[in-house]
């Protein structure tokens, strides 16, 4: 069965898409830690980022690094973090997630709600940022 993440990538599923390319798509996470928090995924279906192969991962480490640039145009952040987990969703994935101390960090701390405004405004200057990197 398909992931929630292989259903936005073929088009069944809208989401904030703020990079793509042949192999990986980077949106917006609709739960966000902080305003700016980004999903970026490899198109091809994974479920564990330690078994995608190793040019792939290297790659999605480079455009991980791309996106992070970009979103620090936009959000006042003293980094971006990155983040590996895993287990929410069966398909390989980097959170890159804007922050001003480590516990920003923390997952299980209450998540932002958005308005569709709102994330569309940041999607749209997060992706013109990234073009402009």
């Amino acid at each position: 069965m398909a992931s929630i993440f292989s259903k936005i990538v073929a088009g069944e599923i809208p989401c904030y898409k703020v990079y793509e390319s042949d192999k990986f798509l980077a949106f917006l996470d609709i739960a966000p830690m902080a305003m700016g928090h980004t999903l970026l995924i490899p198109k091809q279906e994974v479920d564990y980022i330690f078994d995608v192969d190793d040019t792939t991962l290297s790659e999605m480490t480079l455009v991980a690094k791309k996106i992070a640039k970009g979103i620090e145009q936009v959000v006042p952040c003293k980094r971006v973090g990155l983040a590996v987990i895993g287990l929410e969703v069966p398909h390989a994935h980097i959170h890159l997630i804007p922050i001003q101390k480590e516990s920003d960090m923390l997952f299980n701390k209450p998540k932002l709600q958005l308005s569709k405004e709102e994330m569309s405004e940041l999607c749209q200057k997060i992706s013109q940022a990234i073009i402009n990197e």
